[in-house]
């Protein structure tokens, strides 16, 4: 199959591209709200950036939506509406933001689009109402074991921390900058020690690093650190484990079904966080197995293989489904600014 989807979650995409079908993706300005194409990705030779406003409506079999916006500017450009006569599916990876638990989802109860969430979590968090939903859980492209542990710090990914705050558990960090250094890696992670009141000795913004040279560097902290709140389930947490790291991770949202207890500490104990990040720093022995335990468990439930299968079931069920019938009321349209992740 050809299918058309934009690159707006980049490790998630990272891995849906490996499958075995053809992968178009709309070539995005550089500095865009919604990525940067090919920057800091070694796509497999399955994907080809396009120029939507010129791609021949009938080179596309069907549709992996991530924004709500999409489907308009899909409908706009090929002249075929997701869903009715162009097999579509909705990606929801984001919790859900405002008037939580009562939050309904932008396609609830639309009957053209399957809504495919990609935590379990997620799923019970939104209002899905009557649309059809189901879970695909993440699968992440084994890095390798490449864990040294070599350096006594605490190892973080978060993008955007200082804008995103309690969030992404930022608030947390100066707690966990008295157990040990912290290196933190992701977008705008510039003014991060000011603004969280750490010292530059305790805190050292990695930045925006390529995937492979972020694995290996990240991979050389004792300890990885997943301090997020409200996050559908960071990728960065499922990386780390497949690396082989240790890891110590706040349990909210999904992140307690994904970690096993063996791999570190998953706790809302902000106390016991602590104790287990310092006791892990400060025994490399332990931390190495608690990151095999980690690795482990991290393949068997987010093994690249399992995230492909169930995505080509799917795939293969969209392009069975009869053509739907789409009522006027079934506006699924919301603010672009509602929608952009946290």
């Amino acid at each position: 199959m050809r299918i058309l989807l934009w690159h707006v979650h980049g490790s998630w995409t990272d891995a849906f591209v490996r499958g075995r079908h053809e992968y178009l993706l709309p070539a995005l300005p550089e500095g865009g709200p919604w990525g940067l194409g090919r920057a800091g990705r070694n796509w497999p030779d399955s994907v080809r950036e396009v120029d939507l406003a010129t791609l021949d409506a009938g080179s596309v079999d069907a549709v992996v939506l991530q924004r709500p916006e999409e489907i308009s500017e899909v409908s706009g450009v090929l002249g075929r509406t997701p869903g009715v006569d162009l097999p579509a599916v909705f990606v929801e990876h984001n919790t859900p933001k405002g008037d939580f638990p009562f939050t309904r989802h932008p396609l609830a109860d639309q009957n053209t689009i399957p809504l495919v969430h990609v935590t379990h979590f997620n799923r019970l968090a939104w209002d899905n109402g009557s649309a059809l939903s189901k879970v695909i859980e993440h699968g992440i492209p084994d890095p390798g074991q490449l864990y040294t542990g070599e350096l006594p710090d605490l190892g973080v990914v978060v993008n955007e921390p200082v804008r995103r705050g309690r969030v992404t558990g930022t608030d947390l960090l100066p707690a966990f900058a008295e157990v040990a250094p912290l290196q933190v890696f992701g977008m705008k992670t510039e003014g991060l020690a000011a603004a969280a009141g750490i010292g530059t000795e305790r805190l050292t913004p990695r930045g925006d690093l390529k995937t492979q040279e972020l694995h290996r560097e990240l991979a050389r902290c004792r300890v990885y650190l997943h301090p997020m709140r409200w996050t559908s389930l960071g990728l960065s947490l499922l990386e780390a484990m497949h690396l082989g790291m240790p890891v110590v991770v706040l349990a909210a949202t999904e992140a307690p079904r994904a970690v096993p207890p063996e791999a570190g500490v998953v706790s809302a104990d902000i106390d016991e966080l602590l104790r287990c990040a310092r006791r892990l720093v400060a025994d490399p022995e332990e931390a190495r197995r608690r990151g095999v335990a980690a690795r482990e468990a991290a393949l068997a439930r987010y093994g690249l293989g399992k995230f492909q299968a169930s995505w080509d079931g799917l795939l293969a069920d969209l392009g069975r489904r009869p053509p739907a019938r789409h009522r006027p009321e079934e506006q699924i349209l919301v603010p672009a600014q509602e929608r952009k992740t946290a």
